[in-house]
């Protein structure tokens, strides 16, 4: 009877540490983080696959639950973390995919934010492998901070540059439809 007890309490104190994560697509994805030393909660999160094999899982993190496009973007912060499930993305896929995701963010009009583009291209030169996490940290109103593996590999002002990042994801041409869905808890 007390094997019993011992075993109860045991797992009744690993509880509150399992439903703290999120499982999508074998990665854990936490419930809450802090980023520019805010409490964010997670609002969503889905994963990006392109010829039925997972690439990445993507979440989002707010202060306050948003399932709108226009919501997210009035908020203080916004981050968007991709975590990388697949090896079949490299530096060259993920600097491509992300000009693409711009182009259709911005419908093709990527003139004014052109040169931070290139730039941002820039910080996925090194080899991506998976299990990689690229976090980009929005704030509006000062642009974004992109953060590899927990280390900051580069910041870009500005707000359009920022709205055109958020869109890539949540836009009306998002990278994929159902992780805008998953993001948004639509």
């Amino acid at each position: 009877m007390k094997l019993n007890q011992l075993i109860g309490l045991v797992f009744a104190m690993m509880l509150p540490v399992v439903t703290q994560a999120k499982v999508v697509a074998d990665v854990d994805v936490a419930e809450q983080a802090t980023f520019a030393e805010q409490a964010l909660v997670l609002n969503g999160a889905g994963v990006r696959s392109k010829f039925f094999m997972d690439l990445y899982v993507g979440s989002l993190y707010l202060p306050t639950a948003a399932d709108q496009l226009d919501s997210v973007l009035e908020q203080p912060i916004a981050v968007i973390q991709l975590t990388i499930t697949s090896g079949m993305i490299t530096s060259d896929k993920m600097r491509n995919a992300i000009e693409e995701g711009f182009d259709a963010a911005t419908d093709n009009n990527t003139g004014s934010i052109k040169t931070d583009i290139q730039h941002f291209t820039q910080l996925f030169a090194d080899e991506i492998v998976e299990g990689d996490q690229f976090t980009f940290v929005t704030q509006k109103g000062k642009g974004v901070t992109s953060i590899k593996n927990d280390q900051v590999q580069g910041e870009i002002t500005g707000e359009a540059f920022r709205q055109a990042l958020l869109k890539i994801w949540l836009g009306d041409n998002p990278a994929q439809k159902s992780l805008k869905q998953d993001m948004l808890a639509q």
